[in-house]
């Protein structure tokens, strides 16, 4: 995962865009704050959700959306991810397989709030390249907005979309 680029970053013309791993660290870290905050929700199984949701990425590569057009993702991210794990005990495999079907299907809260901070990721992420100059990203903000299904979601992008991502660190330096 760590070696494997997000793609859709290169035609906003990104060179070097993150990788999945880096993407899937964060998404996760998302899905527990998100779940949290909902109240309603397991935070452990939707940060697991999140870990697992795109690790069939790592055989088929990281496609974006035009990419989607022509290849039925969904299909061959689960077809790799049941490779990947049939070597491990049955009950583990069974368990990753059903988060990752759980997370295509959106059956349970934990997996609406996963597919929430995985596109919140690319917000959080999208809103970085932004501020760096890449005007191209802008679709990438409003898209991922437009499928929040949360409103807890959409209050984290409205604050992201209003903080510049170098702020948290300003003031933080020893002097």
């Amino acid at each position: 995962m760590k070696r494997v680029k997000r793609s859709g970053w290169w035609i906003a013309g990104i060179n070097d865009p993150e990788s999945i791993a880096e993407h899937t660290l964060r998404t996760a870290i998302l899905g527990y704050i998100l779940a949290s905050l909902d109240g309603n929700a397991d935070p452990q199984k939707t940060a697991m959700i999140c870990l697992f949701h795109d690790t069939g990425e790592t055989r088929i590569n990281d496609l974006h959306r035009v990419s989607k057009r022509y290849i039925n993702v969904g299909r061959d991210e689960e077809k790799a991810l049941t490779e990947q794990v049939e070597r491990l005990p049955q009950d583990i495999a069974e368990n990753i397989l059903a988060l990752f079907e759980d997370y295509e299907a959106r059956i349970s809260l934990e997996a609406i709030l996963a597919k929430d901070a995985d596109l919140l990721e690319c917000i959080f992420q999208a809103r970085e390249y932004q501020v760096q100059g890449y005007a191209d990203v802008d679709d990438w903000i409003t898209n991922c907005y437009a499928g929040l299904q949360t409103d807890i979601a959409r209050k984290l992008a409205d604050s992201c979309m209003q903080v510049e991502p170098k702020e948290w660190w300003q003031g933080l330096k020893i002097k």
